[in-house]
């Protein structure tokens, strides 16, 4: 959460700050704000709210940086205000610093520093940095920024202004990615917390380790230790394909991302299906498939929308490739003392690759001497550099807070490593292969339901009146069920409930009444009798159905108040056609309702703090 943009070079460093937070809004916009030297001073402008308010009060400023450091906040210690927007500075205002992280022990500095008679202006943690700089011994500037490392616990990426130093970025981390980048032939340089938010250029980009420190001038990157001792850190060559971010005539990113589906599913399957021999070829993988084959229990960690792929994944790993596997949520598996061995693999799913309850469970499983598998779509991220191996998503960039293309490749790269690890068992070339047409056939499934968007958007608009809403599904429809409810919370602000259909009647069944819509997923063979009966009870208490069901079903079209009928296909593919339509049905709701659909209140696309 929040966002880094620092940028030294020429005296357009305001506006390349601009450019960057506008690529990094996505990781917060309660507020925005910039600091830089103006005419040897230390000067800063500042705005609540979307980035939008910043560029308009830069306008009337005035202020020329040659260098600048930026920020874009997701609020976590103090309301989302003006005064509480980074840069924060020390008392003396000779220092500014933008921070993304949490200080744990903030509260027991700011009583220290309180009680030594320092002045504080905001409520947030993060001003106990800029106010520490201002304390620290004096000495060079590296000296100052390991005395405030040593004093600080918790995580944090951090870039500051010094006016001692007004031609350097200095920039240190600690457990929150931080990308240091240069480009050789016009020596401009750059700190982000995102390589998403860099300039399309050949770039020499480090990324920063565990409490290192940057010295950052124009030409000229030095890295040091805690301790200030110099450290040679490996370059690597950052090449940007010059796409244009942007909507392409949708009203939102998140319909142009919805849209997408086809070509991403497409993308995350095509060149790795070998329909010869029925399997799987990822590229780029560090494990063999002896190391698959050696792997008695498979664990799935995630957060939020990822985690819902990750127990629709384990269930098809336990179905077709007979290997026990269990879905975790990794900010409640990082507090556990989970029972694992070298047999254990561990599959760790996020879009972003920062997540950092994920990030740290990962560790924590690392630790205790798990493989670790990422499912990311972001190259270099946090977490491809912790894991053992990574298969990418291949979806592009993402930009609506509310992911929609991401999870739907997750599932599709999940089944892809389904079926990699089922041949390596006990599945059969020619089961293999009918799988492989069946994963061959999702992008049509998915642009069928597409063109279908009017009838969705039909239906939320009949039911957006409605404040609560009780999704229910069973077997993998459940977990499709989870995420189709989470996405109606995020974008309409609607309290919405995801629930196994046969646990209805073991105690949320006393809340159905006219009042409360019920959708049902009913794309599950195996369990539909059974879900029918769900619906009975549901219908007999009054309860508005919403039915999404395979067509031809006629059964669940007699029950249904309102019906979409989803395009047919297996119960172990349904859950990406499906979610497609309860993306589309959520976000027409939001559409309906008036929110903001690419930034919605209070959530942040990428989580980097706990």
């Amino acid at each position: 959460m929040c966002g880094i943009f620092a940028y030294i070079g020429h005296e357009k460093a305001a506006l390349e700050c601009i450019k960057g937070l506008k690529k990094l809004e996505y990781r917060g916009y309660d507020s925005a704000g910039m600091a830089g030297f103006h005419e040897g001073a230390l000067r800063f402008v500042k705005a609540a709210g979307k980035l939008h308010r910043l560029e308009e009060k830069l306008a009337e400023s005035a202020h020329n940086f040659s260098s600048a450091i930026s920020h874009t906040r997701w609020a976590t210690h103090g309301k989302p205000t003006e005064n509480n927007a980074h840069p924060h500075f020390d008392e003396q205002q000779h220092v500014a610093v933008v921070h993304n992280g949490i200080i744990e022990n903030h509260v027991a500095l700011r009583h220290e520093m309180v009680q030594q008679g320092i002045n504080f202006s905001s409520e947030t943690d993060t001003e106990v940095i800029a106010q520490l700089m201002g304390l620290s011994p004096t000495g060079h500037i590296v000296e100052k920024v390991s005395y405030v490392l040593g004093r600080l616990r918790g995580s944090m990426a951090v870039a500051l202004l010094h006016k001692d130093y007004p031609d350097t970025l200095i920039a240190f981390s600690r457990e929150c990615p931080l990308i240091v980048a240069l480009d050789p032939i016009t020596g401009q340089a750059m700190i982000a917390s995102d390589s998403n938010a860099l300039p399309s250029m050949d770039l020499d980009i480090t990324y920063l380790g565990q409490d290192e420190i940057a010295l950052i001038k124009k030409g000229e990157v030095l890295f040091f230790d805690k301790a200030g001792k110099p450290l040679h850190k490996k370059q690597e060559r950052l090449g940007h394909d010059m796409h244009l971010v942007s909507k392409q005539g949708f009203d939102h990113f998140m319909l142009k991302e919805i849209f997408e589906q086809p070509d991403t599913i497409r993308a995350a399957f095509m060149g790795r299906l070998n329909e010869e021999s029925a399997t799987v070829e990822f590229e780029g993988l560090n494990l063999t498939p002896a190391d698959f084959l050696n792997v008695k229990r498979v664990l799935i960690l995630g957060c939020g929308t990822s985690y819902h792929a990750g127990c629709i994944a384990a269930r098809l790993l336990e179905e077709y490739a007979r290997v026990p596997a269990q879905p975790a949520i990794a900010s409640e598996f990082r507090y556990q003392n989970p029972i694992i061995s070298p047999d254990t693999l561990v599959i760790a799913i996020s879009q972003s690759g920062e997540t950092a309850d994920t990030v740290a469970a990962v560790r924590e499983a690392k630790a205790k001497g798990a493989t670790i598998l990422a499912i990311c779509n972001i190259k270099g991220s946090l977490l491809t550099r912790e894991a053992d191996s990574t298969i990418y998503l291949k979806a592009g960039p993402e930009i609506s807070v509310c992911s929609t293309k991401a999870f739907t490749s997750q599932l599709t790269v999940l089944a892809l490593f389904g079926l990699y690890m089922a041949r390596l068992r006990h599945v059969g070339r020619d089961e293999g292969k009918r799988f492989i047409q069946e994963l061959y056939q999702l992008p049509q499934l998915v642009m069928s339901v597409l063109e279908k968007a009017p009838l969705l958007q039909e239906l939320a608009v009949k039911y957006s009146r409605y404040n609560h809403f009780f999704y229910l599904g069973r077997q993998a429809m459940f977990y499709t069920a989870l995420e189709g409810a989470l996405k109606l919370k995020e974008l309409s602000y609607i309290e919405a409930s995801g629930y196994p259909a046969g646990e209805m009647k073991h105690g949320p069944i006393a809340l159905l009444d006219e009042d409360l819509p019920v959708i049902a997923f009913a794309c599950n063979r195996q369990t539909q009798d059974k879900l029918l009966s769900n619906l009975q009870e549901c219908k007999a208490r009054g309860a508005p159905l919403i039915v999404f069901a395979f067509e031809g079903d006629t059964d669940s079209t007699s029950l249904a108040t309102d019906i979409f009928h989803i395009p047919s296909t297996s119960d172990a593919l349904a859950a990406i056609p499906v979610s497609v339509a309860s993306q589309l049905f959520a976000y027409y709701t939001a559409l309906a309702r008036g929110t903001d659909i690419d930034q919605p209140r209070n959530l942040a696309k990428s989580v980097t703090v706990e």
